[in-house]
């Protein structure tokens, strides 16, 4: 299983990145017994529809889990919807497109179309489920509920190991954007890498109930028992040295900073 940051500004595009979109892949084999590449989207955010194209073909995604309904997660999934309807080869089959209840309503209100505009040719849309798994190929996806100002989700991905003798099966967990919960608690737990947002700094931002810090980042994957901690969803404005730091003081595991176009095999 691997993960590809395509994009991991936090609130906004940044200057050195899109917003929050993550790749995770893994080879399996179709139904008709052919191996394949099977690819999971993780969030939309501005400016990731253009990066995308540099590392996978996006009529080749199986499926795109939106972790809640801010702009900054899911706004391109109107250039998804553009690429799908008016590709030269011909429309595209309808995208499974995993969401927050109102996802539909809320891309029509950023598309801006008519209301014969249904999406439903580019977009099939399934709810987040708690405690019901859904199957891409290889891939196991599952859905946490966390404490953010809208209905928001961690996903957990598990699938199989790409590391010659390693475990059979490996998994990561995408916090989306939260505050700690009992949510993110156990969407972490026992994961071989917590890809956990940071927007926050000790000290700086007080408001609770948005976001992490990475002290609570790092007490996060610490409680977990997690193998590798990614901080994402930094804003252009905050040094991530500052906020690795923090991290470091609660976790005594890696600690990495997610960057446009980085790798972590599993």
């Amino acid at each position: 299983m691997r993960l590809t940051v395509v994009g991991c500004s936090g609130s906004m595009s940044g200057p050195a990145s899109p917003a929050s979109c993550y790749l995770v892949q893994a080879d399996g084999v179709d139904p008709g017994g052919r191996r394949r590449t099977y690819s999971v989207l993780l969030d939309l955010g501005p400016g990731a529809m253009g990066a995308l194209l540099n590392h996978v073909d996006p009529a080749a995604l199986d499926l795109v889990a939106i972790s809640h309904l801010h702009a900054d997660h899911m706004v391109d999934l109107i250039g998804m919807q553009v690429y799908r309807r008016w590709h030269p080869d011909g429309g595209l089959a309808p995208l499974p497109v995993l969401a927050p209840s109102g996802a539909l309503a809320r891309v029509r209100g950023v598309g801006g179309d008519d209301e014969a505009e249904d999406y439903a040719g580019e977009f099939t849309f399934s709810e987040h489920v708690p405690g019901t798994a859904v199957q891409v190929g290889p891939l196991r996806i599952e859905s946490f509920p966390v404490n953010h100002p809208v209905p928001a989700y961690g996903i957990r991905v598990s699938g199989p190991s790409s590391r010659p003798g390693g475990p059979a099966e490996v998994s990561l967990a995408y916090t989306g954007d939260t505050d700690a919960c009992d949510g993110v608690v156990a969407l972490a737990s026992g994961v071989d890498l917590l890809l956990s947002e940071a927007a926050f700094q000790e000290g700086r931002d007080t408001v609770r109930g948005v976001h992490l810090t990475g002290r609570r980042a790092g007490e996060v994957a610490a409680s977990g028992g997690v193998r590798r901690l990614v901080l994402t969803h930094l804003q252009p404005w905050t040094d991530p040295e500052v906020v690795r730091a923090e991290a470091q003081g609660a976790y005594r595991g890696p600690v990495d900073i997610a960057a446009a176009g980085a790798v972590w095999t599993l």
